[in-house]
């Protein structure tokens, strides 16, 4: 192929990327609705709606006791597919007060978005070979620009590369990047930014399991090739300070979008503390979990909150599983929280502070 060709072929490929990548993800705004009549009804139905109002009315439950720390816990790619927002949201207005998430959901979904870059509807799906030609990444029938995400982990890496060499927990790491977002963002709802901003801490406990894992990667190997010291992640030290925080929180609640090792991580501090010797904490009084996952398969994501009881992590008064697509149903739930207002009253409780 001659350069006349090939830069016909390129014009062709650059063409075909943009048509594909045209029509941006909008995320959810739960302040422009109010889903109160709509739960209000739910709650005489049967099924699934049953199961969404009453879910609905124990997180509100969370918001109005006044001794509760909640943790926002999520798994999949809600952010993705236009919940980013909203999440957002739940923390800008105190009615979050932690975040146990995935490295996907904070990195390569929020970080990325802050940093300036799109999600895309994926209007026609070809084949997904064509797909890899063109660096576009496909989360079922969303798209994202791979030299987009590429961005996101060279700047993970150039996060690593400004630090001290030392260990660091998840946590510390993700206030690194809200800070970096707060300087030089692009966006001003993003979870992480906003959690850097009001001492919200956000735990990734499979923090490499992304993005992430690329740039700090690239971060060490670099390091190792010059002789010089490196920073690390301490997945311990994240699982040791979520621990602290249930410890001195005392009530807690549960809003689990998803499962996985979020799910399982946040509710094992109940069990941790028990082993530093800490009796008296006692299990999450609150939990909910919204998930399409079959509890016939025997695994974490979608084992039921009852379940968990026989392991001493949660209480069965105020649980509620919702079998549901997330995307579907999260909006109602945030949307009807808002609008009930428990969170305007609420202290506000900056657990970021504890590891000042």
């Amino acid at each position: 192929m001659n350069s006349m060709e090939t830069d016909m072929s390129e014009q062709i490929d650059a063409q075909r990327k943009a048509e594909l990548l045209s029509k941006t993800v909008e995320h959810i705004d739960i302040k422009s609705f109010d889903a109160r009549p709509i739960i209000d009804q739910m709650a005489n139905m049967s099924f699934t709606s049953r199961d969404l109002a009453r879910a609905t009315g124990i997180y509100n439950q969370m918001l109005e006791d006044k001794d509760c720390t909640i943790f926002l816990v999520i798994a999949g790619s809600t952010s993705a597919g236009g919940c980013m927002d909203l999440y957002a949201d739940l923390l800008r207005n105190n009615m979050v007060d932690a975040v146990v998430a995935t490295g996907a959901t904070i990195v390569d979904m929020d970080f990325f978005e802050g940093l300036g870059h799109k999600h895309y509807q994926a209007l026609e799906i070809p084949d997904d070979n064509t797909l890899r030609a063109l660096y576009i990444d496909r989360i079922y029938d969303t798209y994202i620009d791979e030299e987009q995400l590429q961005d996101c982990d060279m700047t993970i890496g150039k996060i690593a590369d400004s630090l001290e060499p030392k260990a660091y927990s998840s946590r510390a790491f993700i206030r690194e990047m809200g800070k970096y977002l707060s300087e030089h963002g692009k966006k001003e709802n993003s979870l992480v930014k906003l959690a850097y901003e009001h001492d919200v801490p956000i735990f990734c406990p499979a923090f490499v399991d992304s993005s992430a894992g690329f740039g700090l990667v690239k971060h060490q190997v670099e390091r190792m090739k010059e002789g010089k010291p490196y920073m690390v992640l301490d997945a311990i030290a994240d699982f040791r300070e979520l621990t602290d925080i249930k410890i001195k929180a005392g009530a807690s609640g549960l809003l689990m979008i998803g499962g996985g090792v979020p799910k399982n991580f946040i509710q094992d501090t109940v069990v941790c503390a028990e082993i530093l010797g800490h009796d008296d904490v006692a299990m999450h009084k609150y939990a909910v979990q919204i998930t399409v996952a079959d509890v016939r398969d025997g695994a974490c994501s979608s084992s039921t909150l009852k379940e968990a009881a026989s392991w001493g992590k949660v209480q069965t008064v105020y649980e509620q599983m919702v079998f549901a697509e997330a995307g579907s149903v999260m909006p109602l739930l945030a949307s009807d929280a808002y609008h009930r207002g428990h969170w305007k009253s609420r202290p506000k409780r900056g657990w970021a502070k504890l590891f000042a």
